[in-house]
């Protein structure tokens, strides 16, 4: 796995570094600097508070410039920081630093932010027994590190991509010709020891979904009132995830109904950037 995540890691930078390098390089260090070859010191701050997420990939950043770059984070990923802490120290070459800033202050920003965002979710969830999930509303390409930024900020990941769980939804069900046909169809090709969840909108479908065999069943945007209804009618035996419509403001409340897991996509897909900054040291 280790391997595995490095290997990631690297292809993620790798193309990073091209969309921002180009063939020509930092044009403007290498006029100023790359005659000089200045060595430099430089500090990653944070302007405000929130989780640390991407501390590895901003090292590799550095270091994929120049190998001679030494990173010193001062901060591990899932800490909570302060604003105006010091994140990080580097030091090397100053063409070096320039050319990696701007790229790993955005695996930075965009991790952390996915991370703080996380956090406060958790927070509200303390104490009530629900499990946290995200979803597959990322980034493209970037789904590894979104979903590891979700596990630094203290929640839990839903299947990683369409081939690591059977979740029936709604374009499914249509198309499969209903509920039944659809579990009916599951259930008999399922791998060994996969679960089937289906998503349903309301209390006949959910109905429909336990008569036929359901695992576990997603609620998908039902409101409080309906919600308790649901889950008087789900056996003890079938695991209940919500989703939809669910915020910060809204899921201790949820929660505290009883549900198995929450699914937020709003983790990935909305959360605010965290802004970090390199400055130079005199």
């Amino acid at each position: 796995m280790g391997f595995h995540r490095e290997h990631l890691y690297r292809r993620l930078v790798e193309q990073a570094l091209e969309e921002d390098l180009g063939v020509a390089g930092d044009v403007t260090s290498r006029l100023l600097f790359g005659e000089h070859q200045r060595e430099g010191v430089a500090l990653i701050l944070s302007r405000e508070p929130g989780v640390l997420a991407g501390s590895r990939l901003a090292e590799m950043t550095f270091q994929m410039v120049d190998p001679a770059v030494q990173v010193e984070f001062q901060w591990e990923d899932g800490d909570e920081f302060p604003a105006g802490a010091v994140i990080a120290r580097i030091q090397g070459s100053v063409a070096s630093l320039l050319e990696a800033e701007r790229t790993a202050l955005n695996f930075l920003g965009r991790l952390s932010g996915i991370a703080t965002l996380t956090r406060r979710y958790v927070q509200a969830l303390e104490g009530t027994g629900a499990v946290l999930l995200d979803t597959r509303k990322t980034t493209p390409g970037w789904r590894w590190v979104e979903k590891e930024a979700v596990r630094v900020g203290g929640a839990a990941n839903h299947r990683f991509g369409l081939f690591d769980g059977i979740l029936i939804k709604d374009n499914h069900i249509r198309w499969a010709g209903g509920i039944a046909e659809a579990l009916k169809r599951a259930r008999l090709r399922a791998p060994h020891g996969m679960k089937v969840e289906i998503e349903v909108t309301n209390l006949k479908e959910l109905q429909e979904a336990l008569d036929y065999g359901a695992d576990i069943v997603l609620l998908d945007n039902f409101d409080l009132e309906d919600l308790r209804e649901a889950l008087e009618r789900i056996p003890p035996d079938v695991r209940v995830e919500v989703s939809g419509g669910v915020t910060l403001e809204n899921i201790r409340q949820i929660a505290l109904l009883g549900v198995h897991y929450i699914s937020v996509g709003a983790l990935t897909h909305s959360a605010r950037w965290i802004n970090f900054s390199m400055e130079a040291e005199a």
